[in-house]
C-alpha cells in the first residue's frame, strides 16, 4: 500500500502519478490562467456599486451616509474575513465547486436589496450576503490558481489577475452610473445578480482546478506534481496557519501595510469618491467615468508591478507604491471641482497605476516567508486589507455627515500611506519560514 507523508500543518499528499504525454506548444496554465481573468471580471460589478449607492439611497430611504457606508462596511470586512477560508475550501473541494457557489450568494444578495425597506436589510442582502460571497472570490482566488498553475512567471500572472478586477469596474462602473442616474439603482443591482450568475456555468465548464487533473506539470516546472489529496478541516486549517504565522514578524507588518492599502483604495476611493466628486458639483456620469480610467490605468500599472516583482526586491516596490500614493491622496481635495481639468486628469492617471500595484510584492513576500501555505496566509493579510477598507467606508460617511466634507478622510489615509511606505522597509529579507 502507498503510504502518504503529512506535510507541516497536516495535509496528505497524494500519492505519485506519471504524467500523460500531453504535447502542447501552448501550456494548459496559460488557459486557466485567462478563464480566471474573466471570471473575475465577470464578478466585478459587484465591486463597482457600492459607491453609486450612497446618495440614492440617502436620496430614497432618508438613510446617513454613515448608515450605508455601515453597510458597506460589513460587506468589504466579510470579504476580507472569508478570503482564507475560501482559499482553504479550494483545497477541500476545489476551486470549481467554491467559485460557482460564491457567484449564486453573490447574485442572490444583489437581488434581494431590489425588495429592501429597512436599513438592516441592506446590512443583511449587501452587507453580509454578497459579502460572503465576494470574499470566496477575493484575490485568494487568484493567488490559489498562480500557486498551483505556474512555478514560472508568478510575478506577472498575478499581476494581470489582480488587474481582472479592475478591468470589470472599467466594463461595468459607466453602465451601472448610466443605470443608477436614468433607470434607478434597482436595475443596477439586477444587473450585477445576472453578471454573477452568468459567469456561473464558464466557471463549472472550462475551470481546472490543478494542473495534474489534466496530466501536466506547472507552467516552468521541469517535474510532474501529483495532486494533493483533499484537505479535511478547511476551517481549522486556516486558524491553525494564522497561529502559525501570526508569531512571525513579517505577518504583522504584511497586515498591517494591506490594512493601510485597503483602507486609501476600497474603503476611501471606491466607496466615496463618487460622492465627494459630486459633493463639489462633478455629475455621477463624470465622477464614475473618473473612477473607470483608474480601472484603465490600474491594469497597465498592475502588469507592470508584477513584472517588476519578479526583478526587484519586493519590499521595497512597496515602500514606493505605497510613498507615491500617499503624496497624491494629499493633493487630491485641492484637485475636486465641477468639472473633469487636466490636474484632475493628472491625479486619476497616477493613482490608477499605483491603486493595487501593492498586490504582486505582497503575494511574492507571503510566499517567500510562507512557502505552501502563502494563499491562506495571503487570504489572512487580504482580511486585514478589507477590515482597513471597512473601517475608513464608515469612517469616511461619518466624517462626511459630521464635517460636512471628506478632507479630513483624504488627509489622514494620505499620512496612513506614508506610515505603511516605513513599515515596507521593516521587513526583513528571509527564506521560507516553516509555519508549524
Amino acid at each position: 500500500m502507498t503510504q502518504t507523508t503529512p506535510d507541516r500543518v497536516g495535509r496528505a499528499e497524494a500519492p505519485a502519478a506519471r504524467p500523460r504525454p500531453r504535447p502542447t506548444r501552448f501550456h494548459r496554465a496559460w488557459f486557466v490562467a485567462a478563464v480566471t481573468f474573466v471570471t473575475i471580471i465577470g464578478a466585478a460589478a459587484f465591486m463597482s456599486l457600492p459607491g453609486l449607492l450612497i446618495d440614492p439611497l440617502h436620496r430614497e430611504f432618508d438613510w446617513s451616509r454613515g448608515t450605508i457606508g455601515f453597510a458597506v462596511s460589513v460587506n468589504l470586512a466579510l470579504y476580507g474575513l472569508t478570503a482564507p477560508f475560501a482559499a482553504a475550501l479550494m483545497d477541500r473541494f476545489g476551486i470549481r465547486r467554491v467559485v460557482a457557489v460564491a457567484l449564486s450568494v453573490i447574485a442572490a444578495g444583489s437581488l434581494l436589496t431590489v425588495w429592501m425597506t429597512a436599513a438592516w436589510q441592506l446590512v443583511l442582502f449587501w452587507g453580509v450576503l454578497v459579502g460572503l460571497g465576494s470574499g470566496s472570490m477575493a484575490l485568494a482566488f487568484a493567488a490559489t490558481v498562480t500557486n498551483r498553475w505556474f512555478v514560472a512567471r508568478r510575478g506577472l500572472v498575478t499581476g494581470v489577475l489582480t488587474a481582472a478586477g479592475a478591468s470589470g469596474q472599467l466594463v461595468f462602473l459607466p453602465l451601472l452610473s448610466w443605470l443608477v442616474k436614468n433607470e434607478g439603482w434597482r436595475p443596477a443591482s439586477i444587473t450585477v445578480a445576472l453578471s454573477a450568475l452568468a459567469v456561473v456555468p464558464f466557471v463549472w465548464l472550462l475551470l481546472r482546478d490543478h494542473p495534474a487533473d489534466v496530466g501536466l506539470a506547472p507552467y516552468g516546472s521541469p517535474e510532474f506534481v501529483a495532486k494533493p489529496a483533499p484537505v479535511p478541516g478547511a476551517a481549522r486549517r486556516a486558524v491553525t496557519v494564522l497561529f502559525s504565522a501570526a508569531r512571525t514578524g513579517p505577518f504583522w507588518l504584511l497586515a498591517g501595510t494591506f490594512a493601510i492599502c485597503g483602507a486609501s483604495t476600497n474603503g476611501l476611493m471606491k466607496t466615496h469618491f463618487i460622492p465627494a466628486a459630486h459633493d463639489h458639483g462633478m455629475p455621477i456620469t463624470a465622477a464614475a467615468s473618473l473612477l473607470a480610467v483608474i480601472g484603465v490605468f490600474d491594469v497597465v500599472g498592475t502588469i507592470a508591478s508584477g513584472w517588476f516583482t519578479d526583478r526587484f526586491e519586493a519590499r521595497r516596490l512597496l515602500a514606493v507604491y505605497y510613498a507615491l500614493r500617499g503624496v497624491s491622496l494629499l493633493f487630491l481635495p485641492m484637485l475636486l471641482a465641477p468639472s473633469v481639468h487636466p490636474p484632475m486628469v493628472f491625479f486619476i492617471v497616477f493613482y490608477g497605476l499605483d491603486w493595487v500595484a501593492t498586490v504582486p510584492p505582497t503575494i511574492a513576500l507571503c510566499r517567500e516567508h510562507y512557502g505552501d501555505d502563502s494563499a491562506i496566509v495571503f487570504g489572512w493579510v487580504l482580511a486585514s486589507h478589507q477590515v482597513g477598507a471597512a473601517v475608513v467606508a464608515f469612517a469616511g460617511g461619518a466624517a462626511r455627515d459630521a464635517f460636512g466634507s471628506y478632507n479630513v478622510v483624504w488627509y489622514a489615509s494620505g499620512a496612513l500611506c506614508a506610515a505603511a511606505a516605513l513599515m515596507s522597509l521593516v521587513i526583513r529579507r528571509r527564506k521560507a519560514l516553516a509555519v508549524a
